[in-house]
């Protein structure tokens, strides 16, 4: 017997870039689909990624901090965007949410804390020498999220 799949949580990440409102609004039509509640997440890195790079002399504490608060601001802003979108989609519940860490980990992290059912995510659609060197922030997510992943390749979709 198979398990009926039921989409009550959908996690979105936001990354800010030109592609954020495509991805955000492909989210908000598939929670409004669902009925589902949408929180939409950004991860500001941490710097313990980079501790084997030179770092020029500064007040790290102070630069993490004004990061998250600036990456705070953003989302309030952007999530005030989306509001009204929302409810005319019919979604049961909006949040947002700004974290701190490896992105992948926090957003597959994130997802399991708060029993999401579908993540909705863009990708950058890198290829060849750009993949190597930057990695995949959403194959990693497919990889170990507890729950469906749907990516979108906002250079591939109509838009």
């Amino acid at each position: 017997m198979v398990k009926e799949l039921s989409i009550k949580k959908v996690i979105t990440p936001i990354d800010f870039s030109k592609n954020a409102d495509f991805i955000a609004k492909s989210a908000v039509y598939i929670a409004g689909a669902f009925k589902a509640s949408l929180t939409f997440v950004f991860v500001v890195q941490n710097f313990e990624d980079y501790s084997g790079f030179f770092v020029p002399e500064m007040n790290m504490p102070n630069l993490e901090r004004d990061l998250h608060v600036g990456a705070e601001n953003k989302m309030d802003s952007f999530y005030e965007a989306y509001v009204q979108p929302c409810k005319e989609a019919g979604i049961t519940s909006f949040h947002h949410k700004v974290l701190v860490g490896d992105v992948a980990e926090q957003i597959a992290g994130f997802a399991l804390a708060e029993k999401g059912d579908l993540i909705v995510m863009g990708t950058h659609g890198y290829k060849g020498l750009e993949k190597v060197m930057f990695g995949s922030v959403a194959d990693k997510v497919v990889k170990s999220a507890h729950c469906p992943v749907t990516t979108i390749n906002p250079y591939t979709c109509c838009k």
